[in-house]
């Protein structure tokens, strides 16, 4: 398993934890809020039936109805009591500043006091809505309806858990933002630290090797001998891959170059370098100019390229496209192979660093590639399309840098 598939298994089993550790946090709630309930409509109906007793028995000694009385105060929750004409009888527990306000009598001499209805009205709607009533049997078989709703309490458990886990997750989000940045930090650090080592390292052994092909040419006036002449270019590409690694961490210098020449003059040497099997070709309007950082672009280019013709089995095509969209002034590079091609789940995973089908592979190429486009030079890269066994379509997208009128015969 590569490094990127274990860490993603990683991270799907600490989403698991997390949604169990959730989930139990949902139920133990939902089970107390349930024993809550229960416990309320108890204390409801005891009410109820205190409130019955003191109707049906106004004869009982003072002692017996003072405690009747405790009892039927001592309910916690908002209730209301209505008669079978839905007429408000007795309230408890509900706002005081509603239930007892003052109007002017009829004669305007005297003031009486009476609840507000609307308040009454939303409330006794928001009980029915909450709970079914306890029916009370009074006398002449009349039956009143003790109606009641949740308790504070009871209402903040309901919603505490979700608040809770809104506030963890936040904190998480936050966390794991902070610690992803920091240690994207550190490894950015890592990288340039490396690459500009690599360069530091490579430079003095590239000038011996240049020194000695001059003296080689000047010792057997070999100028022009093709031996020399490759060796001389595989010394050059040294000197350009240094010159990558040394720009690795600062801004690059990015200027007009025709795309078509760009992309001809690398395919020259890596054709070279390729197997006999496999053809080259460069398709597409030569007058393009884009907006790139040569040495870097063609680092992009090599990664490409190497991966196409690794997954090219015997014969094969690589095909590169030039095209461009002057309304929003890009130029697209479409790198087209008939290689063995990509799963569609896996066109973003390959951009991934550690991702590799190959028994040797690093898994860098695709994510330097990624990050050369994107981070230096402002653009994009992305599988357009592949279908496995016929063809895979990697494009990139830069900023065009010259607008032209194609020439018409």
């Amino acid at each position: 398993m590569n490094p990127y598939a274990q860490k993603r298994r990683w991270k799907f089993l600490l989403l698991a934890f997390a949604v169990v550790i959730a989930g139990t946090s949902l139920w133990y709630t939902n089970y107390l809020v349930k024993n809550i309930a229960v416990a309320e409509r108890t204390r409801a109906e005891v009410w109820a039936l205190s409130n019955k007793n003191i109707i049906a028995m106004p004869d009982i000694n003072d002692e017996f109805i003072t405690f009747i009385y405790a009892i039927r105060d001592s309910l916690s929750v908002p209730a209301l009591v209505t008669n079978s004409n839905g007429d408000i009888i007795y309230w408890k527990g509900l706002d005081s500043t509603k239930t007892n306000i003052k109007v002017e009598a009829d004669d305007s001499l005297n003031a009486r006091q009476q609840y507000d209805p609307e308040y009454f009205q939303r409330q006794l709607n928001e009980m029915k809505r909450q709970h079914v009533p306890i029916i009370i049997q009074v006398n002449n078989n009349e039956k009143w309806f003790v109606y009641y709703k949740d308790s504070l309490l009871l209402t903040q458990l309901r919603v505490f858990p979700y608040i809770q886990l809104t506030v963890i997750a936040i904190f998480l989000l936050i966390a794991y933002v902070a610690f992803s940045s920091s240690r994207r930090s550190e490894q950015n650090q890592v990288w340039v630290g490396l690459a500009k080592e690599t360069a530091h390292q490579l430079g003095t052994p590239i000038s011996s090797l240049m020194a000695w092909i001059e003296l080689l040419k000047s010792k057997f006036q070999a100028d022009n001998d093709p031996l020399i002449l490759e060796m001389e270019t595989d010394v050059k590409r040294l000197e350009m891959v240094a010159d990558r690694f040394s720009k690795i961490g600062s801004r690059p210098v990015l200027q007009s170059h025709n795309v078509y020449d760009v992309i001809q003059e690398y395919i020259n040497y890596f054709r070279l370098r390729a197997s006999d099997k496999i053809d080259f070709s460069v398709t597409g309007d030569e007058h393009i100019e884009a907006l790139m950082n040569v040495p870097l672009f063609d680092w992009v280019l090599e990664n490409l390229l190497k991966n196409a013709v690794n997954a090219i089995e015997n014969n094969g095509k690589i095909t590169i496209k030039i095209t461009e969209n002057l309304a929003k002034e890009q130029v697209f590079i479409d790198v087209c192979d008939n290689g063995k091609g990509i799963p569609r789940l896996k066109f973003e995973t390959v951009f991934q660093p550690g991702y590799t089908t190959r028994k040797r592979g690093w898994g860098l190429g695709l994510s330097l590639a990624k990050r050369i486009i994107e981070n230096y030079h402002n653009g994009q890269i992305f599988v357009k399309d592949s279908d496995p066994g016929k063809e895979t379509i990697f494009r990139i997208i830069l900023k065009s840098s010259l607008k032209y009128e194609p020439t018409t015969a």
